[in-house]
């Protein structure tokens, strides 16, 4: 059995050597230079935010009465959202009134007074020291007047700040209080609901630092969510933040990307990936760049186009390169300009136009008789991760 399967074996090899023996038709790969467009890109991760987002909280202390909003609620700038019980600052306002009328009649009182000491002491029938304290009595009644007056105001303010307003237009992403719950005015305001325009959104991007050098504002973005994995949204670069992230060793820039909105569909809080296009050139002639890199070989068969010159003669100066034009049977050695590349594609500024064809590659036919899937010997090494027959 073991010398059958040699015999075989031995058999397949010949044929394949005789095969590959045998010369074998080549054909030349050629494009057409055509008008396209050419792009390079940088991707990168990155968070929705609202552009406008305000915390609307309370100035005074006291206890919420009413909410007249609550979550995903849309309001509109100067809108009532929320009321503070008002009884205990009206009672304040009232008493603040009744003390700017006692403090104002008090001054009154005393500005009479003093005129009238004035009168005497100018004629010198009262003492220095009894016009010195008519007058100090004036001075005191009208800081007191004063005060009382700003307390009024202040009061009056209180009873305003019971009414609380929308900033801005915009949806409740967020509500923190309860009715019935009390909120203490201090220094750090008491917050009662987030507000945010939906309507203009952007993109807080996370930039490698290899990538970052090539973005630069007003570059055009395309992103996806999660939440609308078949949609593809549009932005554009607005700041490259040059403070840069640090963690786990890998250095990162923030860059915002401003992401309209008209639809609603983007929250704050979800996560995009982001493909920034650092370099987009519209309708420009393109050639593959291999098709720079083409040298054509010199042979006997009579249907391959044959080259005519040497491209070693010719100068080539800078954006300069050469390319192997196909015409009428031959290759000819051309000089064109080139322009942005990303790797794959090369632009063509001169030397070539629309429809150049041009070659690329030489590419050699498979020997007759052979198949890329052909059984092989049992003998020999399976390719990884073929199940091996039992």
């Amino acid at each position: 059995m073991t010398d059958k399967i040699l015999h075989v074996f031995a058999a397949s090899s010949l044929m394949i050597l005789a095969a590959c023996n045998e010369k074998q038709p080549i054909s030349l790969d050629t494009v057409k230079a055509e008008r396209g467009e050419l792009t390079e890109t940088v991707t990168a991760t990155g968070t929705i935010e609202s552009v406008t987002q305000v915390d609307v909280g309370t100035q005074v202390t006291g206890i919420i009465d009413k909410l007249y909003v609550d979550y995903n609620s849309v309001v509109t700038k100067g809108q009532l959202i929320a009321e503070i019980e008002k009884t205990l600052l009206q009672s304040d306002l009232t008493s603040a009134e009744a003390n700017v009328e006692s403090a104002r009649l008090t001054y009154e009182y005393n500005l009479t007074n003093y005129q009238r000491d004035k009168a005497l002491h100018d004629k010198q029938l009262i003492s220095d020291y009894e016009f010195q304290t008519s007058q100090k009595d004036l001075e005191v009644s009208k800081t007191a007047y004063d005060k009382a007056k700003a307390d009024r105001v202040r009061a009056a303010k209180n009873l305003n700040y019971a009414e609380i307003y929308s900033p801005i237009d915009g949806i409740v992403i967020s509500r923190e209080v309860e009715v019935g719950q009390t909120v203490v005015s201090n220094m750090n305001v008491a917050n009662l609901y987030t507000i945010a325009d939906l309507d203009n959104m952007q993109v807080i991007g996370n930039v490698d630092e290899a990538d970052i050098g090539q973005v630069k504002v007003g570059q055009a973005v395309t992103f996806s969510v999660d939440a609308y994995s078949d949609e593809l949204f549009e932005g554009h670069v607005t700041q490259v933040r040059l403070n840069p992230t640090t963690e786990s060793n890998v250095v990162t820039y923030e860059v915002v990307v401003a992401a309209p909105n008209p639809e609603h569909k983007l929250i704050p809080g979800l996560t995009a990936n982001l493909t920034i296009y650092v370099m987009r050139e519209k309708d420009v002639l393109l050639l593959p760049t291999k098709a720079f890199t083409f040298q054509p070989e010199s042979n006997d068969d009579k249907n391959l186009p044959q080259p005519q010159g040497s491209a070693t003669d010719i100068k080539l100066e800078k954006n300069q390169k050469c390319v192997w034009v196909v015409n009428d049977g031959l290759l000819i050695p051309t000089v064109v300009t080139t322009g942005a590349s990303n790797g794959m594609k090369t632009e063509v500024t001169g030397g070539i136009s629309d429809g150049t064809v041009v070659a690329v590659d030489y590419t050699a036919a498979m020997p007759a008789g052979i198949k890329p899937n052909d059984e092989q010997s049992p003998f020999a090494p399976q390719p990884p991760g073929r199940n091996k027959k039992k």
